[in-house]
């Protein structure tokens, strides 16, 4: 590159020599540096940048309270009567903005006052106890980065769908909380408990079954997310955090343990949130979430040039680290290895990348993930072989393609589940 094109590169328009010199009136007179470092005085027309654009000519708002987005950037998640979801092509790493993480809830969000919230532990204890927020706050703290997930996050059907739209009920966050684990030892949780209720405040009453030795792991209970308190579609004042684990059964505004040595086969892992598979069985409390990975750039509707592009995504598994990734630029007729963004965490979002050059050609672009378990991410095929057609909307976590046309345009390539 020399002196002349790096210049232009300093500029979003591209600028005549002349114009520079003096076809325009001059605004601003800067000093730029050019990619080898060589110190250049430039005059910057008016027809190019407009003193009332230029922000070194009035004063900015001063500190508040509280900080905002730029208002050119406006992520928003896509709403419906029962969940957000996160804008997952917006995102630029694996941490999920706080107000943007996905949302599900099955009674609206209730109000709760910290100050008069409790926490009942009770059951198959040695010593029944109560718990305070205060009193939560005051035992040794634990911090984690991991992804939660709907385990109804897929959609199919047509070309215009975004990844937001195919797969937006899954956000990553760090989660700050008190390990469950703590507060077994301190009622003293009985031998034969193998099983725990958990119940939430909401209006709906959320209450699932979880596996003591589950408690015993990684279970938090969270109050806190992203560095500040949690937010009141995520749990205020607190919730359940069972990293890897399907979202229903981290239930939130948490009001209650119980402890006992069954489950309780409440409405939510018996009429929901179970799965249906071959010869009219039934599944149930299928609590991890299997590995995954979706491309988010490039996706719906985005558009592409030829040339040299960097396609990138999120991979993750509920059972372990992300292993590998691997990309298809070609349908799927051949894979390669994309590079994995480090550190590479246990039930977390895994940000890969893979350098493409695109010649112009209509192709399909797909990527798929293999845990540390082994287990790789399969096509929808597979699993309707596997479970059969009649398998429901739960934890479906197929390949999916992005169809990139001549033009450079690119769309969803929608597949049938029957």
């Amino acid at each position: 590159m020399d002196d002349k094109s790096s210049d232009k590169s300093l500029f979003s328009q591209k600028i005549k020599r002349r114009s520079l010199l003096g076809g325009a009136a001059t605004a601003a007179v800067v000093f730029v540096q050019t990619a080898f470092g060589k110190t250049i005085q430039k005059a910057i027309p008016e027809s190019v940048f407009k003193p009332e654009d230029d922000p070194t000519k009035q004063l900015g708002p001063f500190p508040s309270e509280l900080g905002g987005r730029s208002a050119f950037e406006k992520p928003v998640r896509k709403p419906s009567d029962i969940s957000s979801r996160s804008p997952l092509q917006d995102f630029y790493g694996t941490i999920t903005p706080s107000d943007l993480h996905f949302e599900r809830h099955h009674a609206g969000i209730p109000t709760i006052d910290p100050g008069k919230h409790k926490l009942l532990i009770h059951g198959m204890v040695e010593k029944p106890l109560v718990f305070t927020v205060a009193d939560l706050k005051r035992f040794p703290s634990i911090s984690r980065i991991a992804f939660l997930e709907c385990s109804g996050n897929f959609r199919t059907g047509k070309e215009t769908m975004t990844p937001q739209e195919i797969c937006g009920l899954t956000s990553q966050s760090e989660w700050t909380g008190v390990k469950l684990s703590t507060l077994f030892r301190e009622v003293g949780v009985k031998p034969g408990a193998t099983w725990f209720l958990a119940e939430g405040s909401d209006a709906a009453v959320m209450t699932r079954s979880v596996p003591v030795k589950k408690g015993w792991d990684d279970a938090i209970i969270a109050y806190a997310q992203n560095g500040e308190a949690l937010r009141p579609e995520q749990g205020y004042p607190i919730r359940l955090f069972l990293p890897g684990w399907e979202g229903n059964a981290n239930v939130k505004w948490l009001r209650r343990i119980e402890l006992s040595d069954q489950p309780y086969m409440t409405r939510e892992e018996t009429s929901r949130y179970t799965e249906t598979i071959r010869d009219g069985k039934i599944r149930m409390f299928s609590f991890d979430m299997d590995a995954r990975s979706i491309i988010t750039f490039p996706s719906y509707p985005q558009h592409i040039e030829k040339g040299w592009l960097e396609i990138r995504g999120i991979a993750w598994s509920g059972r372990g680290k992300v292993l590998y990734v691997e990309v298809s630029t070609d349908a799927g007729k051949s894979w390669h290895r994309a590079t994995l963004q480090e550190p590479i965490l246990d039930k977390a979002h895994t940000a890969f990348r893979y350098l493409w050059q695109w010649k112009g050609e209509s192709t399909e672009i797909l990527s798929r993930v293999t845990d540390e378990t082994g287990y790789t991410q399969p096509t929808l095929k597979q699993l309707i072989d596997a479970r059969g057609t009649d398998m429901g909307g739960y934890h479906l976590n197929p390949v999916t393609a992005w169809v990139i046309k001549s033009d450079g345009s690119v769309v969803f390539k929608p597949e049938k589940l029957r």
